[in-house]
């Protein structure tokens, strides 16, 4: 993911709001959101590459999602795909700030990143490339994009903004407004721009809520709705090139809450 707007215990109806978009290169093969076999009770898309995912849920109400720490000075080819944090959030038995603190041991492996993972008992936020230990998100709404959590990158303020005011509303109505946001595709202003190290240029390219450009661009976005009475709505709407692929998946659920 390259961003993920959070509402967390704000809306009357959900105890959580997520609205989402995965920027990768086009031609990374990637398979559709849906129940995993291998793993059931998962449901996320699929990295088909590297097999890990970027955004998931799963039938006992967890919830992971991650994005990438933008810093091409760093970067190491041979790092393992970051994909498997979130697999590994999605399928662990601990809880989420256990495996949250698991990546004070082996996130150095890693390139860098931003992981979001929790359950019913809330949320957590840690990066590899903070000082601060894993940390619990609490109430408000919130913003991660290619750097720290909250940030405040122009996508960012324009996104809590608009999440904010969409909050009036529930259902299908929501959904649609939280999609409608997603794809905003204006530049932010280059005195705006964050300063990442690849350029103005590329970070004029990089700064709307849904890039498109010729290799790389937003591939999908997603809404997730935990709704405070343990129904879960998950939504995907694909792109290719810059142009939706048929019509939103959409998933409905009721977690399977266990002692």
């Amino acid at each position: 993911m390259c961003l993920i707007l959070i509402a967390n215990d704000v809306h009357r109806r959900y105890r959580l709001v997520v609205a989402a978009n995965r920027d990768e290169f086009y031609e990374r093969p990637t398979a559709r959101a849906d129940w995993w076999q291998d793993a059931p009770g998962v449901l996320a898309g699929r990295d088909l590459q590297s097999g890990g995912t970027w955004i998931g849920v799963t039938r006992s109400g967890r919830f992971a999602a991650i994005t990438n720490f933008r810093d091409p000075g760093a970067m190491r080819d041979d790092a393992p795909s970051r994909g498997h944090l979130v697999v590994d959030a999605l399928t662990g038995t601990d809880h989420p700030l256990i495996c949250l603190q698991e990546t004070l041991r082996t996130g150095e492996a890693y390139n860098g990143f931003s992981l979001l993972a929790g359950d019913r008992d809330g949320l957590w936020v840690h990066s590899n490339r903070s000082a601060e230990p894993p940390r619990q998100v609490g109430r408000g709404v919130f913003g991660l994009s290619n750097h720290l959590f909250d940030t405040p990158w122009p996508k960012i303020v324009t996104g809590r903004r608009a999440l904010s005011d969409a909050l009036v509303l529930e259902g299908d109505e929501l959904v649609a407004a939280l999609l409608e946001i997603l794809d905003r595709r204006e530049s932010a202003a280059d005195d705006e721009l964050p300063d990442t190290g690849v350029g103005v240029s590329l970070e004029r390219v990089l700064s709307p809520i849904f890039i498109s450009s010729p290799m790389y661009g937003t591939r999908a976005s997603y809404v997730v709705l935990f709704d405070r009475d343990g129904e879960v709505t998950f939504v995907e709407q694909t792109f290719d090139r810059g142009e939706p692929v048929g019509e939103p998946l959409r998933f409905a659920f009721r977690v399977q809450f266990t002692a």
